[in-house]
């Protein structure tokens, strides 16, 4: 078999030392430098993550700005019905990934989620692309969501942006400073918000489809035929500039699911992960289907397409679909509530980029493809020097503040825009390559946490659309009169560089594929079981409600 610890070594791992390790809350000691999971002494991550915290985290890659902002360019670009059909089509995109990533990371819930199971069930390279690629996504979105937050609140007051920025990062800080349980406990109270949000504007919307709110009457689907289920994109007549239309919904609502994978990186610290890990993605389904299927279609029917508020450069929520429809609809008071809502939205994903970028970080150190001293933890199992670089990192936010350094930020927040598919693209090869290796070694489904229906198929079907997407990505530059260079290295410069960073990693560490019969299905399963702790039953309604959801 092949041991990580042994046969891959990273560049950047010191002199070793010999000690006694012991796993948190497993009692199960391993000697030498590393135990099971590659972790040394002062590397252990806290498993402080309750069931309903990485049930809530995994809804909350779900739920973003994408749905109540996002959308707005792509109705007004694709129409109500390819509006739909674009977030049907990437929402089954993102199940598969879910499927794929739910498969591997159930049975070897290491600290370092996908980044370090790629080490070891594809190459050191792979683990090193996707690694940095990962850690780059969100360290830069962080300050992005800084500012958009800051934006948000520009909704209410025209006070410097600096003001709102500085607000938003001490609570952000504040959260992960707490470590895993105060993300996870924050997450859960943010997440709760956007869930009653989404689920409050669809039975608004219907309420209004039907006439039995406001004072347009019944709607129906009178949208959908005037001014029509498609648009011709850029005044593009005929089918083809129909079929733009919708694959520029397809392009966009892509970016919307991004983050999803982020319970990939909480499983290292979630309490029984063998068990919280499939409960999260076997409801990610349900999930999908209400708050973006259903979504986008109560959308579709109750704003159109030509709505001129659609196209408008504001940021707040005046330029959502829902709040252009209550207004249409007469109602008052609701687009402050819903702003307010976005703004815990952009707060909440600006705390799962700090803890995200600084678990790839650590997931990076512990792989041995990022200096070591960046896998340091305090006793309350912070990885405190990873959560620096992100703190520093986000800083950035303040560049937006002036136009030129904004212009500048806005470049490299772009490039984020096609690692999460890069990502995305990297757990499906990591799935196809561990589903290769159990048939070579001849283990049965049957050991697996979690099992998936249709087993490589997901692999297959996520690689597939993710590389489709990536390839067309920015399709819209080549357009007569739509040039724009920085458009252009903008969406695929991510994509070479990507292989660039492979290349490195295989100089470095060796690129060839692990074989499938050498692959290590045992190392650290056992440990992990050790860890195991009996779940206190629910105390209440309350707590059996949220039992429930998760």
């Amino acid at each position: 078999m092949v041991d990580s610890k042994d046969d891959y070594k990273g560049a950047f791992e010191p002199e070793k030392q010999e000690y006694v390790g012991t796993l948190e809350q497993g009692g199960t000691e391993f000697s030498g430098e590393y135990n099971e999971l590659d972790q040394r002494k002062g590397e252990h991550l806290a498993h402080a993550l309750k069931p309903r915290h990485v049930a809530m985290i995994s809804i909350g890659g779900v739920i973003g700005t994408g749905l109540f902002l996002g959308t707005a360019g792509s109705l007004h670009h694709g129409g109500p019905l390819g509006l739909w059909l674009g977030y049907c089509i990437m929402g089954s995109v993102c199940y598969a990934m879910m499927q794929c990533l739910g498969e591997f990371l159930s049975y070897l819930p290491v600290p370092g989620g996908h980044i370090k199971l790629a080490q070891r069930f594809v190459s050191p390279a792979l683990s090193f692309a996707m690694g940095w690629n990962y850690w780059y996504n969100w360290t830069i979105v962080l300050p992005a969501e800084l500012s958009a937050a800051a934006v948000l609140c520009s909704f209410w007051s025209d006070a410097s942006p600096a003001i709102f920025i500085s607000a938003c990062l001490v609570v952000v800080v504040a959260i992960n400073l707490l470590g895993a349980r105060g993300y996870g406990e924050a997450e859960f109270w943010f997440c709760s918000i956007k869930i009653l949000t989404i689920v409050g504007l669809i039975i608004l919307s219907f309420l209004i489809d039907v006439g039995a709110v406001g004072k347009q009457g019944r709607l129906g689907f009178q949208f959908w035929k005037n001014p029509g289920p498609f648009v011709q994109y850029n005044g593009i007549s005929g089918s083809l500039g129909q079929f733009l239309g919708f694959w520029s919904v397809l392009i966009n609502s892509a970016f919307s699911f991004i983050g999803t994978e982020i319970v990939g990186m909480a499983a290292g610290e979630a309490r029984n992960p063998r068990k919280t890990i499939p409960s999260a993605v076997r409801k990610v389904f349900y999930r999908i289907l209400i708050f973006y299927v259903l979504g986008t279609l109560a959308i579709s029917v109750i704003c159109p397409s030509n709505a001129p508020e659609l196209t408008t450069e504001s940021k707040t929520a005046a330029r959502s679909p829902f709040v252009i429809a209550i207004k249409a609809a007469g109602i008052k008071g609701l687009p402050s509530v819903i702003n307010a809502c976005l703004l815990t939205s952009a707060v909440s994903a600006a705390s799962s980029d700090m803890y995200t970028s600084s678990r790839a970080l650590y997931g990076l150190a512990i792989s041995g493809q990022a200096p070591r001293f960046f896998a340091k933890t305090n006793r309350y199992g912070l990885p405190w020097v990873s959560m620096i670089v992100a703190i520093l990192f986000s800083l950035l936010s303040y560049m937006t503040v002036t136009t030129g350094a904004g212009t500048a930020f806005g470049y490299f927040a772009n490039l984020t825009s096609v690692c999460g598919l890069i990502t995305w693209a990297a757990i499906a090869v990591v799935h196809l390559r561990f589903r290769a290796g159990m048939k070579a070694q001849g283990h049965s489904t049957d050991i697996l946490p979690y099992k998936t229906k249709l087993g490589s198929f997901y692999g297959w079907y996520t690689l597939a659309w993710t590389s489709l997407v990536i390839l067309f990505a920015g399709w819209a530059v080549f357009l007569k009169g739509n040039w724009s260079p920085s458009d252009f290295v903008t969406t695929y410069f991510p994509a070479p560089f990507f292989f660039v960073l492979y290349a490195f990693g295989a100089y470095k560490w060796g690129g060839k594929f692990i074989a499938a019969e050498n692959m290590d299905f045992v190392t650290g399963v056992q440990a992990i079981k050790d860890a195991e702790v009996e779940e206190e039953p629910p105390k209440n309604v309350w707590e059996k409600f949220w039992n429930w959801i998760s």
